[in-house]
């Protein structure tokens, strides 16, 4: 059938045939996509530092420019996405993730390690992880549906990082550490057209409620005059600090300890697989207890596992059991954190504020890994990052408890 005259046809929008379901999908495969390699790259210390005879510091300090740069970058991605859209930042996240996995296979000293594992890799990171999807899901879902999809973009990093572990060990050992990290960077290019599934509109384009036209300079100050904000920020480090140095120091520090390389990488794999039971239970979880309570009790039950491990003799059942506890607890602090972010100040700069929240993450997951680098190549022991990952813990629980949930308050504009 031909247009009359003055008939214009209606072009196709693919972003009209996003349902809930393929949003909540699409992210989940992200946030897999994401965190697999990195939670992966602990098993890269020891063939690389043998190949180039780097010590365990050199490849630490690489991690932690990453996490450092990840958690800077992420509240710069985190404004341009609630400014222009989300589509273009996790574009250019995946091409830098996957540029800085190429220039660490083809790294031969540590300035290009840095280069490519720190500079490249974070802030790839930082535009195309699980913090984009999370304030994705907040925009595009309807209110009733963000805990569990929270819960489940949470749930799918972790599965990431359980499915990457053995396949990268298996790897590493099939195809040499170099070939590993050619498929993991090839992996990470698949990140381009899914998130067009998560594309949200730009802030020029979008019709924004008059309670949540808030300019970025008044949403920071805002945020960071905000007590509660304050506390959830700073309790945010410690588990940086522990996540980060578990899974680039928890494989070396079971090979010292006799366990085999193998075993190294199904207690990553048990983090991760726990991780989705952990995760989507306290997406469930928050709906129904104060979230404060639910951050606090993670952080506890993280020191009391940690006193438990370096305590008793290392076997392979206790290092499985203690990934499979550490798991539950692993990135449930996520949804929580995420989840009052937007009840204090809504979505309009959410990415943004999670994403200063996120710098503070970082900066303790640097602090971890470049810890733990130093520590055992000067006492030739992980004990004293272990006991400060404790002191850690039972700090942030503290800390957790006088947060106060609920939104903000704002003046109301009144019409003239």
């Amino acid at each position: 059938m031909s247009t009359t005259a003055g008939e214009v046809r209606p072009a196709f929008d693919v972003l009209s045939l996003r349902t809930p379901a393929i949003i909540i999908a699409c992210g989940c495969v992200i946030g897999m996509l994401s965190f697999g390699p990195r939670s992966a790259l602990g098993f890269f210390i020891q063939p690389m530092s043998r190949d180039f005879a780097w010590g365990r510091d050199v490849f630490g300090l690489a991690l932690a420019v990453q996490n450092l740069l990840w958690g800077l970058g992420q509240p710069l991605a985190g404004a341009i996405a609630d400014r222009f859209g989300t589509f273009r930042v996790m574009c250019l996240g995946a091409l830098l993730y996957a540029g800085g996995l190429l220039m660490m296979r083809y790294a031969s000293s540590p300035l290009s390690l840095n280069l490519g594992a720190g500079v490249l890799i974070g802030f790839g990171l930082s535009g195309c992880s699980f913090n984009l999807v999370l304030s994705a899901f907040n925009k595009l879902l309807p209110p009733r549906q963000r805990g569990i999809a929270l819960g489940a973009g949470t749930a799918a990093g972790s599965f990431g990082q359980f499915l990457f572990a053995p396949i990268g060990v298996a790897m590493i050992d099939g195809l040499g550490w170099q070939g590993a990290l050619t498929v993991f960077a090839a992996l990470m290019l698949l990140i381009v057209p899914l998130s067009l599934a998560l594309s949200t509109p730009s802030a020029i384009a979008a019709n924004i409620p008059a309670a949540e036209q808030q300019s970025f300079r008044t949403a920071l100050a805002e945020a960071f005059g905000h007590r509660s904000y304050v506390l959830l920020v700073l309790g945010f480090f410690t588990c940086g600090f522990q996540l980060a140095f578990v899974t680039v120091h928890l494989p070396a520090f079971l090979v010292d300890r006799g366990i085999s390389t193998q075993i190294g990488g199904w207690v990553v794999a048990a983090i991760g697989l726990f991780n989705i039971i952990g995760s989507l239970g306290v997406g469930w979880l928050q709906n129904v207890f104060p979230k404060r309570y639910i951050l606090s009790v993670i952080y506890g039950v993280r020191a009391l596992a940690t006193v438990a491990f370096i305590t008793f003799p290392v076997t392979p059942f206790s290092a499985i059991a203690f990934g499979a506890v550490s798991g539950l607890l692993w990135l449930s602090t996520v949804p929580p954190t995420s989840a009052l972010v937007s009840l204090m100040f809504g979505t309009r700069w959410f990415a943004t504020l999670y994403g200063f929240a996120f710098v503070s993450h970082q900066l303790g997951g640097s602090l971890g890994v470049w810890l733990g680098g130093v520590m055992f190549e000067t006492f030739g022991s992980y004990t004293p990052v272990w006991w400060l990952s404790v002191l850690f813990g039972v700090l942030s629980a503290l800390i957790n408890l006088p947060i106060v949930e609920k939104p903000v308050a704002r003046a109301v504009a009144q019409a003239s």
